[in-house]
């Protein structure tokens, strides 16, 4: 029988310091919480870094790092693993979840508020003291190694009746909260990222926060820190600052002609 033993766990590690520019502490207090054993939950918009926060973090470690994309239809046994048929015979396979544990990865469940109620119920015995988890179709319960950590995200501003997270999954976790940086700190990951001078990371990042501005005024959610280095990197490329900034910025974050018209707007003033 197969089991995730025989899984190469190295593919998990990251070979390269991942670019991370610390905000407010997040560094010490994900150290400790992995020094404790801690599950840990980011909280934060999209693409404000959590993703390379825990890259970073992972690299820093040393831990193998298993990202899982959370969506409506992830089930309990693409987490945990399942049966399947190979030639005359039944063979298991272990999901990322149960690979983490087994292998004391970090597992990463990223936006975690999209999978379903009854998948992420698989991760409360592992999200406090008991850090198990139990394997139901093999009668098992595993404990999970020493250095298995659990980290999930997800952005509050999108909560609903529908997409929030239990009380009883959330406090199960130590929360770090991000936002967009301050205006210096993410100057500095956009020159970096999209190799760009250091004038023109500063306009881009006014430009964001101009247009995070427009969050109250009809715009559902303001400019990530990502479209900025997509943007810069256009621009690095030779496109116009003009295009790039609709390519990267207007046309991502609406479909609204006229909100579309503001933004580029705001890109000839501060240009």
């Amino acid at each position: 029988m197969q089991s995730g033993r025989e899984i190469d766990i190295g593919r998990y590690r990251i070979e390269q310091e991942p670019f991370y520019a610390e905000v407010r502490g997040e560094v010490e207090l994900f150290t400790i919480a992995a020094r404790q054993k801690m599950a840990v939950m980011l909280k934060g918009p999209t693409g404000c870094g959590k993703t390379r926060f825990v890259q970073h973090m992972a690299f820093r470690l040393e831990r193998p790092l298993i990202t899982v994309a959370c969506h409506e239809d992830l089930t309990a046994s693409d987490l945990v693993g399942r049966y399947l048929l190979k030639g005359q015979e039944t063979v298991w396979l272990d999901g990322p979840l149960t690979l983490g544990v087994k292998h004391g990865a970090i597992v990463y469940l990223d936006e975690v508020v999209e999978a379903r109620k009854d998948t992420t119920v698989v991760i409360h015995p592992l999200g406090d003291d008991r850090r198990v988890l139990p394997i139901e179709k093999k009668g098992q319960v595993l404990e999970a190694a020493d250095e298995f950590m659990l980290v999930i995200s997800y952005n509050p501003g999108y909560q609903s009746v529908l997409k929030d997270l239990k009380q009883s999954t959330k406090q199960r976790f130590m929360a770090i909260e991000f936002d967009y940086p301050p205006a210096d700190v993410e100057t500095r990951v956009v020159e970096q990222e999209a190799g760009i001078s250091r004038e023109i990371a500063e306009r881009l990042v006014k430009l964001g926060g101009k247009v995070r501005n427009l969050k109250n005024h009809g715009l559902e959610e303001g400019v990530s820190t990502r479209l900025l280095i997509y943007a810069g990197t256009l621009i690095q490329q030779g496109v116009s600052v003009e295009q790039a900034c609709e390519a990267a910025v207007a046309r991502p974050i609406t479909d609204d002609p006229d909100m579309q018209r503001s933004i580029l707007e705001l890109v000839k003033a501060v240009f």
